[in-house]
């Protein structure tokens, strides 16, 4: 017996390596030292900073990945991935440096996994990172036929003086929401019971949804904030606090970016809660409190301003062509993220 008997093809293996190996390359920033095929990544500092701190992230795609498997699309999970990774990292102020993925499977499908690793690549380059390494691991018997799963892992750098711990965030301070281009990565293990009990075929359509199919709206992959949030800091925009809305959405979320004594007053009104959303809700009688500790709901990224700066601030992000507006206030309290 063998280990291609066993299960696990070596020279797959090697051929994978070899396919995504130009993808891999086409990421790379200037510091990168080597290619991939080593036991590790070399990654040079970037030269400017007096005092670099090094920020560092790991995350994973979660129960969206059933998904992916049940559609047989896997051009949008690796942007997830990356995502997940790189919108944590940047809250401190931090810009996304490398990224290493794990990818683990039963059985090495090229094709599937080529197209995977091509859309962590897609990922990199919104987010400016290198994709420095990772791992494919085959396991048969761990995972079912054409399934995979997958982790990352970000490091990202920021100047000592300029990191943003919630300290900065003041009373009066006013939170600017960027816009979720979906579910993003969080809520697909109620995602899938409330499709599930409601008997519908991943590839139907719902009129309040759109021309899309309801697998395609549900893999729109998560949104990406580096490239505008880096922007707005390098452009001098007094800018206190950062939060990615992951999960638990905005009650969970929002007071990791506050500072102690601090709460956050939310206007429902200020935005439309996207379709999605909505459907999930009727679909599967869902509270509106637990929507709201559950996803997203239409609100990707926070920065706390200075009242006074609002504006600009919403100015700025809309000359990137990205959505922006006060989504509340910050108050005295102790953490509470109120939805009146």
């Amino acid at each position: 017996m063998d280990y291609r008997q066993a299960g696990v093809d070596v020279e797959a293996g090697r051929a994978f390596v070899r396919r995504i190996r130009e993808m891999v390359a086409s990421t790379h920033r200037p510091e990168v030292m080597g290619g991939i095929g080593g036991f590790s990544g070399l990654f040079q500092l970037p030269t400017g900073y007096r005092e670099p701190v090094l920020v560092s992230g790991t995350d994973g795609v979660g129960t969206k990945l059933k998904l992916a498997h049940q559609c047989d699309r896997h051009d949008t999970v690796g942007i997830d991935l990356v995502a997940m990774c790189v919108n944590d990292v940047l809250t401190c102020g931090a810009e996304p440096l490398f990224f290493l993925d794990y990818l683990a499977t039963g059985k090495l499908d090229e094709d599937q996994l080529a197209a995977v690793v091509a859309s962590i690549t897609d990922g990199c380059k919104q987010a400016g990172c290198a994709l420095l390494g990772g791992e494919t691991a085959e396991m048969p018997g761990f995972y079912l036929p054409g399934e995979y799963d997958l982790a990352g892992f970000c490091v990202g750098i920021v100047e000592k003086s300029q990191i943003l711990d919630g300290s900065q965030v003041q009373i009066g301070d006013v939170a600017i929401a960027l816009p979720s281009s979906g579910i993003h990565s969080n809520g697909f293990s109620l995602v899938r019971k409330i499709v599930d009990q409601a008997g519908l075929e991943l590839s139907e359509s719902l009129p309040e949804l759109g021309k899309a199919s309801l697998g395609e709206v549900l893999l729109t992959p998560t949104r990406i904030y580096v490239a505008p949030v880096l922007a707005a800091l390098r452009s001098g925009l007094p800018i206190h606090g950062m939060a990615h809305i992951t999960g638990g959405g905005l009650p969970e979320n929002l007071p990791r970016g506050l500072g102690s004594g601090q709460s956050v007053r939310v206007d429902p009104t200020s935005w439309t809660i996207p379709p999605i959303f909505t459907w999930l809700e009727s679909a599967g009688a869902v509270a509106r409190a637990e929507m709201f500790n559950t996803f997203n709901m239409g609100v990707g990224f926070v920065v706390l301003v200075p009242g006074d700066r609002a504006e600009a601030t919403c100015r700025f992000f809309q000359a990137q062509s990205v959505a922006a507006w006060p989504l509340g206030e910050v108050i005295a309290g102790q953490g509470e993220v109120l939805i009146e």
